[in-house]
């Protein structure tokens, strides 16, 4: 079987960009499968299209190749490339931040920058065009190498993974009775907040489910949120309206308002300068 193509980009569907892309893999093979994983991660947010990358990728039968395509830097001398990960994926991105998480959570096998001299699609009024990378090069590499019309090893040469660029991640801090970590990424659409905290190891420190904690949220300094909170395995344990923490599905802490939005109604946002405490 041919692998399958799972596409993430900040495109949305309001023009017509992924439809341009889905046209290209079909013109090299139409037997090709073409799934959507989103399209609507946040515009130029590079973090985002890597933490996306590392929480879908492993439910996908091996072999699946994803086209991530977040690219501020199009046009520009940043490398477009396909990573192999460890556990038998391949990536066709720019490498601009989108494979930090997979890089740390997953492993790098190595990576290929994309040759456009062979690689890259020719005619159909795309000569001199910088602008559209995710059509003329990144769906149309990744096409050739999910149809086999090309090896993984003829896309291009090889470069040191330790030039990947990579965003910097933040580890928790534990001790007895007290989590120190940040917001790392968002749920949007129910507003809940995931931490960078793994809930193995805040079981580790002493907590519990059902135990009620001291949540705090800091944010340059200031304290944004702080109110005793109860730990539940899921939403059906609270009430209504009720602040919890839970156990999200990629086994990090998360926060929630029970059917309800955590983010909107207390102003909640994700990234470095977020910081979270959970104490006893």
């Amino acid at each position: 079987m041919k692998p399958i193509l799972v596409f993430q980009t900040d495109f949305s569907y309001k023009e017509g960009a992924v439809c341009a892309m889905y046209g290209v893999v079909k013109s090299v093979d139409p037997e090709l499968e073409i799934i959507d994983g989103t399209h609507e991660l946040p515009k130029f947010d590079t973090w985002s299209a890597s933490y996306r990358l590392y929480q879908s990728m492993a439910f996908w039968p091996k072999g699946t190749i994803f086209v991530s395509i977040v690219d501020p830097g199009v046009g520009t001398q940043r490398r477009a490339c396909v990573a192999k990960t460890s556990d038998g994926y391949f990536v066709v991105t720019p490498d601009n931040g989108s494979l930090t998480h997979l890089k740390h959570w997953t492993g790098i096998e190595e990576v290929r920058e994309i040759d456009e001299t062979t690689n890259r699609l020719k005619g159909k009024n795309t000569v001199d065009v910088d602008v559209f990378h995710g059509r003329d090069l990144f769906s149309y590499c990744a096409a050739k190498l999910a149809s086999g019309q090309i090896t993984y090893e003829q896309v291009g040469p090889k470069y040191p993974l330790d030039e990947i660029v990579l965003h910097q991640l933040h580890e928790p801090i534990f001790n007895q009775g007290e989590v120190r970590g940040i917001i790392e990424i968002d749920d949007p659409h129910f507003g809940n907040m995931w931490t960078n905290i793994r809930t193995r190891d805040f079981l580790n420190t002493g907590f519990d489910y059902g135990d009620k904690v001291r949540l705090t949220i800091r944010h340059q300094g200031e304290d944004i949120f702080s109110k005793s909170v109860h730990f539940q395995k899921s939403f059906g344990y609270a009430q209504k309206g009720d602040v919890i923490l839970y156990n999200n599905e990629l086994m990090r802490v998360g926060m929630a308002v029970n059917q309800g939005s955590f983010s909107q109604e207390y102003g909640i946002r994700h990234g470095p300068d977020w910081h979270v405490t959970i104490s006893k």
